[in-house]
């Protein structure tokens, strides 16, 4: 009997843990909201949804676009503030597109569609380090691809959301854990 409660116990430490890192991983947030990644009607509209965002290592850009008619690609500032794609650091075109923020500092992303840039589909967000205390699971689905292999870029399941105001770690930990409390509790039972 002691050793069954001896591996119930590690197996619960296991589950514990593995929930515990996986509730430390970056928010998830739509760019533009419901709007999208699409030509705005203000040339600000994407700096304005940016405006008061903290992001950091391990936040995900969701940029939902129909494929074909936009794409995004991450460009050098000069790049950004000339709007042109003569030396992308990467590209993905196929919508929705999953953007993992992997380093700090100013990453810019336009859209290449001629025109479209131009027309205000661009966007600068700043990269902290560090957590800003929300954490996002997204939703499954099928996985784009990308025409250019990204350097910032794991593009995966579209259907994520920017996260909802007042969540904080410690709710996002606790609601992590309640399901695998309860489990680890039958676990030990069955045992």
């Amino acid at each position: 009997m002691s050793g069954k409660i001896t591996m119930a116990m590690a197996a619960l430490f296991v589950v514990l843990a593995a929930n515990v890192l996986q509730s430390t991983n970056g928010a998830t947030y739509t760019v533009g909201d419901s709007t999208g990644w699409i030509v705005p009607t203000n040339n600000d509209f994407y700096d304005n949804w940016a405006e008061n965002k903290v992001f950091v290592v391990g936040d995900v850009l969701v940029f939902n676009f129909t494929t074909g008619q936009h794409d995004v690609a991450e460009v050098t500032e000069a790049a950004y503030d000339a709007c042109t794609t003569a030396n992308t650091i990467s590209t993905v075109s196929t919508g929705p597109a999953r953007i993992t923020l992997n380093k700090t500092g100013e990453l810019y992303f336009i859209c290449a569609v001629p025109g479209h840039c131009s027309g205000g589909q661009k966007l600068n967000v700043e990269v902290r380090n560090g957590n800003n205390g929300t954490a996002t699971v997204p939703a499954p689905g099928p996985s784009p691809t990308t025409s250019t292999p990204p350097t910032a870029a794991t593009p995966t399941s579209p259907g994520t959301s920017s996260p909802p105001p007042g969540t904080n770690s410690a709710s996002s930990l606790v609601s992590t854990l309640s399901p695998v409390f309860f489990m680890a509790i039958a676990l030990v039972l069955m045992c």
